[in-house]
């Protein structure tokens, strides 16, 4: 099943995609990998975006959850930049970081949230070479942060709208 269907199957959506916060691109392609800058997860219903640290402020099931969130944040990522995640040949590399306290032990039982997403989304070619690292802090105090290397198939990836001011 296409990864296009698999996402229509399991009832998920993708949501925008935000802008970088300081002068970076969402991603940027080289042959045939498109790496992904590191995303935080979308705001929660209040507009902002979760903050603090694993083993402190929150527990691994909502890591996980963090995590599987930030996976949707790259998935539309991808699609934007790719036109259609059946574009997506695999995924090469998660690089996922967990805000947490130093005696926190369990960073790859939260980073499996956006890896397990990765699995249901793309099957085989989903799984991938992974680090789950914790960090002393990351950016605006966010839980975890994830980067991802995926392999594209051949071709030229979709036409950007011009984005001229008027």
């Amino acid at each position: 099943m296409s990864a296009e269907k698999r996402l229509k199957a399991l009832n998920i959506k993708l949501g925008a995609v935000s802008a970088p916060v300081a002068n970076y691109v969402n991603a940027v392609r080289t042959g045939n990998l498109l790496y992904l800058a590191g995303k935080g997860g979308p705001p929660g219903a209040n507009g902002k975006r979760p903050q603090g640290k694993l083993g402190r402020d929150f527990t691994v099931e909502q890591g996980y959850q963090h995590a599987r969130d930030t996976g949707l944040e790259l998935l539309a990522v991808m699609r934007d930049e790719l036109g259609s995640l059946d574009r997506v040949k695999r995924v090469v590399k998660v690089l996922g970081m967990v805000n947490a306290v130093p005696e926190f032990a369990d960073h790859p039982k939260v980073i499996n949230g956006c890896s397990d997403l990765f699995v249901e989304v793309f099957g085989e070619r989903g799984k991938h070479a992974r680090s789950a690292v914790g960090m002393g802090s990351l950016p605006m105090q966010i839980p975890v942060e994830i980067e991802v290397i995926v392999e594209v198939v051949a071709g030229k990836a979709k036409a950007k709208p011009s984005r001229k001011k008027r």
